[in-house]
């Protein structure tokens, strides 16, 4: 017999759900609103294609977006005093050119602040006030269409280690922009009962509850997933129990922000959208698994920053023998991984990309970086074709791993 379900609100999200079948489309609370600083600043830029519009950028609304007027130009947010800032998220709709240069500017002054090739995703840089952040768009195919331009005050610098046993168990809740991560475990904020997949559409805050449980805690893949996340949707604030059966379905672009896996079992995340654009997993954390921690399934980007990972065969891989093949990209950006055997495989026969900057590896002394395979068909096992550094798919310099 079906049961029916009842959802409260409180502060921190729901108090209890106990349903046979759930599906939820809301927007709950947000707590992490306020700490995306564009939401409360103007915008302006040096040009804008028809139909878009500058403030597209800051209006919290990834279906929206700000194009130029060409392949170069620039786009800008700014407040009205002097706010600190040091890092920012760049969010992409589907459809646009492809960036290849860039540049993150004071505002007020012109300087530099970072830059870098190919598309971008979480940026840090020196913690700076200021009233103008400017994203210069230097080098693209084709126009791009920036979704979202995010600025938070707390960024990220080099990852500091965890003890070599794992994560401890002193409660912490990490910046919300994903900054550094430390390998501390965050506390519960109670308990939610679930039986089957909670559908989510538009933001989902948890409230920092542990969600449980869905599965066996096995590596078979036909599983539940834990949460499904619809195109444009958010998940954040979370902590799934164990067993989390398929853990996180992304079917199109999703924001994974502040999300903890106690257990990933099969895998922690799955993105499945074909409709190219770019999927972000910000800050968060996971330990206890045995093979994939983030697999890509469809095309597009996966950025991964500010993440703490701890017992797992691999942080990212893009599927080597799915039904459909992909050219796939993930960015990998100020993680602390524990006792992993490889930070993301890619099959650079598809022109798969990686590139990886400031990694931490604990106990990791035999860890392969950046590992190449060659996909093939559904049926058939990807071959393992060797370890790559700074080639044209494997994007990472010894410079940019620290060993400990």
């Amino acid at each position: 017999m079906r049961r029916s379900v009842a959802l409260r609100w409180v502060a921190g999200g729901v108090t209890a759900v106990t349903t046979a079948a759930v599906m939820l489309t809301m927007t709950a609370p947000q707590a992490l609103a306020a700490d995306n600083l564009s939401l409360g600043g103007g915008a302006d830029g040096s040009s804008k294609a028809s139909g878009t519009s500058y403030g597209n950028v800051k209006d919290g609304n990834t279906s929206t977006y700000w194009s130029p007027n060409g392949s170069t130009g620039y786009v800008s947010v700014k407040w009205s005093s002097a706010t600190t800032v040091s890092s920012a998220v760049i969010r992409h709709a589907s459809g646009g050119g492809s960036i290849s240069a860039w540049r993150v500017l004071n505002g007020d002054s012109g300087s530099v602040l970072a830059s870098g090739s190919g598309t971008p995703g979480t940026i840090n840089f020196s913690s700076t006030s200021l009233k103008k952040l400017t994203l210069d768009i230097t080098s693209a195919s084709a126009a791009p269409r920036i979704a979202e331009f995010e600025t938070y005050s707390s960024g990220g610098s080099t990852p500091t280690t965890s003890p070599t046993s794992g994560p401890t168990s002193n409660p912490t809740t990490p910046p919300p922009s994903g900054g550094t991560p430390t390998g501390a475990w965050p506390s519960s904020a109670g308990s939610v009962s679930i039986s089957s997949t909670v559908n989510v559409s538009g933001t989902f805050d948890g409230g920092m509850k542990t969600y449980c449980c869905i599965g066996d805690g096995s590596q078979s893949e036909s599983q539940d997933p834990m949460f499904k996340i619809a195109n444009g949707g958010t998940l954040q604030n979370v902590i799934l129990g164990s067993p989390a059966g398929d853990g996180v379905h992304c079917e199109g672009t999703c924001t994974i922000r502040n999300v903890w896996w106690n257990d990933i079992g099969e895998d922690a995340a799955t993105f499945k959208g074909t409709g190219g654009g770019t999927s972000y997993v910000i800050g968060g954390g996971a330990r206890n698994g045995s093979d994939k921690t983030f697999q890509h399934n469809g095309n597009g980007t996966v950025n991964i920053s500010g993440f703490y990972l701890s017992g797992s065969g691999k942080l990212y891989r893009g599927c080597g023998n799915c039904t459909n093949s992909y050219q796939r990209h993930v960015r990998i950006d100020n993680v602390l991984l524990n006792n992993i055997d490889m930070v993301a495989g890619i099959n650079s026969n598809w022109g798969d990309t990686a590139t990886i900057t400031r990694v931490t590896l604990t106990s990791s002394s035999g860890a392969t970086v950046c590992g190449k395979y060659q996909g093939v068909a559904k049926g058939s096992e990807p071959k393992y074709l060797g370890e790559g550094w700074n080639d044209s798919n494997c994007k990472v310099s010894q410079s940019d791993i620290t060993w400990k």
